[in-house]
């Protein structure tokens, strides 16, 4: 979100807005929302949605963003192992929830819109990826983890796998499947002892 001009935003025109843009998203799908069904819903005008947002992906994704944000929380239990697992563990439910699943129609939809896909990219998956290299940073400073341990890498390793699941072969996402994929990743970047 990006306010450069006017006035501050109105905490309950941003919140009627980005409500309004997630019902429909969750109604009808990424393809059949657009602007001014959102500012119908909110009781707006569009100019008020274009003046905060460049456009119909970037209020979409803030609006999924805000109804999806207390259900990602950074776990802290102070083992990396704990923490990566639960961390990968809560993206694979909320994943293959219904709400969830709107990432896939998302990351779809972005395959023919470059919008929405620099907007998925920024808005979503950089920020879960930034937690998931906390996670790991703070498992190195510990010394859980190599000293040396190529974060980036590590991160694709183990979240890697559960996109290619999700979006890919259509696999079984369940704390199975987690639980195995972590364990086998930390066999290879763990400290040893």
């Amino acid at each position: 979100m990006n306010a450069k001009r006017g006035r501050p935003r109105n905490l309950d025109t941003e919140k009627s807005i980005l409500a309004a843009s997630y019902d429909l998203l969750l109604e009808n799908g990424f393809g059949a929302v657009t602007v001014e069904k959102i500012a119908e819903r909110a009781g707006v005008s569009k100019a008020t949605i274009y003046k905060w947002w460049p456009n119909k992906a970037a209020v979409v994704m803030d609006g999924f963003l805000s109804a999806a944000a207390a259900r990602l929380p950074i776990p802290d239990t102070g083992s990396v192992f704990n923490n990566v697992l639960m961390h990968a563990a809560n993206l694979v439910r909320f994943l293959t929830s219904r709400e969830g699943k709107i990432i896939t129609e998302l990351i779809g939809e972005g395959q023919f819109d470059s919008g929405l896909a620099e907007a998925y990219r920024t808005r979503y998956f950089q920020p879960r990826r930034l937690e998931a290299r906390q996670l790991f940073e703070r498992g190195v400073e510990r010394g859980e983890l190599k000293k040396d341990l190529d974060i980036e890498l590590s991160i694709d390793l183990i979240y890697g796998p559960i996109f290619y699941r999700l979006l890919v072969i259509g696999g079984e996402l369940d704390d199975t499947y987690v639980q195995n994929l972590v364990a086998s990743a930390f066999e290879g970047i763990k400290t040893e002892g």
